[in-house]
């Protein structure tokens, strides 16, 4: 039997994160082992690992699609892998784990071995999974609760003072004054903040003050979340290859990680901003603005159809983080029809399926109509990932299904103009004033969706045999 210890963290760190721990936690106890896990969500780290689980631990496993600190675990044998490999075999992560593990060793000690440490960290990623997609995600990741404050800040000030509580006229009421810990401060930071730590991913810490400073030129320069996309990973990478390339004496070794390298790349990235970057994506970014806001009927709601239908097709993997991370990006430049539409898109497939599990119990076990509960919670908590497990056992019917319910959804939902300020809650945030724009149609938007979702199962899924179905008893909703 053998003890481990991991760590699971998501871009959202709400849904994946958890889920890979309670794969993991199963995988384990199936193989006969013992297993700590850490989660490293949306409310910061549970059920830490302590000095002394560490070093028990035979084996160290990251299931994590977000930059995760290594620095705990030096001289222990780590295994990377992605939350979506723990969610959906745990025990093979296990296995793999015990056999494949390698031991990232991180120096310790001297002031002048800190570069060994940015060395062995950045190999331990090399070795895993990291690359551009999962730098992306740990930028977004640090960015989503800036958006999210800032959002719902600015909904409330324009609810206490109306649309124009930010002129002077209204200057010390409440309203402007929530007015300005939404816009001109929490929003401000989005852009900085996603660029910093996409660098910090990539280059860890000696890449965050380049990134963070390449942000706020992409800000400045009107380059906006393009501008600091870009600014982030030229940022991470600079760093990156002046470290790997950098050799100074012994005696400046010291220096490097927090004066050479941050101040090299901070002047190399600013300067591609002013001189190169910043315009071209500035105009790039406002034609790109100007399109979305003077859409026709028909564009909006061909825009819609694609959002939706990418929400859906890989609940929670690479498309469906496109096109949320397009939407919430939108949101710094005031466009927010298109977070309005991902948003709907995503919360139909969990609540299609529930719906389903409850109208069509013969075409569902007794398993999958109990899994519809929770599909239905996650639902309105807009967590996509609650249609996972439906999408895993029955992938060439369910996944057509949600496609087509949140195609349907994000189209509507463009179609009739709605807007959402924030880039999460489900219907949490439906209540807050000017959150969501026109409200009721959104709401049939979601309605929509839900029912085309289920009415697609229906057609798709033929009932169970006899073996399979659930007893007359439970189809009925009663008791024996």
């Amino acid at each position: 039997m053998a003890v481990i210890v991991a760590i699971t963290s998501c871009p959202t760190g709400i849904a994946h994160t958890f889920m890979a721990a309670e794969g993991l936690q199963r995988g384990a106890e199936s193989l006969g082992h013992t297993i700590k896990v850490e989660t490293q969500g949306s409310v910061g780290a549970e059920n830490t690992l302590t000095a002394a689980d560490i070093a028990a631990a035979e084996v160290v496993i990251i299931a994590a699609d977000t930059k995760v600190d290594l620095s705990r675990f030096a001289g222990k044998r780590i295994y990377e892998t992605s939350t979506k490999a723990a969610i959906h075999d745990g025990a093979g992560v296990v296995k793999a784990a015990l056999a494949q593990a390698t031991t990232k060793a991180v120096s310790a000690g001297a002031r002048s071995d800190l570069v060994d440490q940015v060395a062995a960290a950045k190999a331990a990623r090399a070795s895993g999974v990291a690359g551009p997609y999962k730098h992306l995600m740990t930028g977004v990741s640090y960015m989503l609760p800036f958006v999210v404050a800032g959002g719902l800040l600015i909904a409330l000030a324009f609810a206490f003072g109306g649309i124009y509580v930010y002129e002077d006229a209204n200057r010390g009421t409440l309203g402007w004054a929530l007015f300005q810990i939404g816009a001109p401060s929490a929003f401000a930071l989005m852009v900085p903040i996603l660029a910093g730590f996409i660098a910090f991913s990539i280059a860890d810490r000696p890449g965050l003050a380049p990134g963070m400073i390449g942000g706020m030129l992409a800000s400045s320069t009107g380059s906006g979340f393009l501008g600091g996309i870009l600014a982030g990973f030229i940022a991470g990478y600079a760093t990156q290859w002046l470290n790997q390339n950098l050799n100074l004496p012994k005696t400046l070794a010291g220096l490097k990680p927090v004066l050479i390298l941050p101040l090299l790349s901070s002047l190399f990235v600013g300067l591609l901003m002013v001189y190169v970057i910043g315009q071209p994506v500035s105009s790039a970014l406002n034609a790109l603005t100007a399109w979305l806001q003077s859409m026709e009927q028909s564009s909006a709601l061909i825009l819609g159809l694609i959002l939706g239908a990418m929400m859906a097709f890989d609940m929670g993997g690479p498309v469906n983080k496109a096109a949320y991370t397009f939407a919430t990006g939108l949101l710094a430049s005031q466009v927010t029809t298109p977070m309005a539409a991902v948003m709907a898109a995503g919360m139909t497939p969990p609540l299609g399926l529930a719906l389903a599990t409850l109208l069509f119990k013969d075409r569902f076990s007794d398993e999958e109509r109990e899994a519809g509960k929770a599909a239905a919670v996650l639902g309105i908590s807009f967590i996509t990932e609650g249609a996972i497990p439906f999408a895993a056992k029955d992938p060439f019917r369910v996944i057509p299904s949600i496609m087509v319910g949140s195609a349907v959804a994000g189209a509507l939902s463009m179609l009739f103009g709605a807007t959402l300020a924030v880039p999460h809650g489900g219907i949490f945030v439906l209540p807050i004033p000017n959150a969501v724009g026109n409200l009721p149609m959104y709401i049939v938007a979601i309605l929509a969706g839900t029912l085309v979702t289920a009415a697609m199962l229906y057609v798709l899924k033929r009932p169970l045999n006899t073996a399979e179905a659930p007893t007359t008893a439970a189809v009925r909703g009663t008791a024996d």
